[in-house]
């Protein structure tokens, strides 16, 4: 059975950082590229980062581009996600997910193991 268990999230303020962790159990996720969605209440999830199986490729949400940067372990069968510069509209359940190919992928239906999430609060 594959298991996400996502880490990191918190309460923070405008401008600071924080460091999500991923860790994955059940599969081994060398040959897989993995993924960062976020959803806030009363909206629909949204893709924030991806990267593939070997950490030569990657993609971002406008949104976050330059402000964050996802990044992975093999060897710990982890996927992490650096994020600086948080702004009130970054507040959201943050998931990491599982690809089913080694690629990188930007939907949902490109994923087939999602974690609980982290919660992210930004406010002043």
């Amino acid at each position: 059975q594959v298991r996400l268990v996502e880490s990191g999230g918190g309460l923070v303020q405008p401008g600071d950082s924080l460091r999500l962790s991923c860790v994955v159990s059940g599969r081994d996720i060398t040959w897989h590229g993995m993924g960062w969605f976020r959803q806030a209440p009363g909206r629909e999830r949204e893709f924030v980062a991806t990267i593939n199986y070997n950490s030569r490729d990657t993609e971002y949400a406008d949104s976050v581009q330059g402000r964050f940067t996802i990044s992975r372990d093999n060897g710990r069968n982890s996927v992490y996600l650096q994020m600086n510069n948080l702004q009130p509209e970054d507040t959201a359940l943050y998931s990491c997910a599982l690809g089913i190919t080694e690629v990188i992928a930007t939907t949902p239906r490109e994923y087939d193991s999602w974690g609980q999430g982290t919660q992210v609060t930004v406010s002043s």
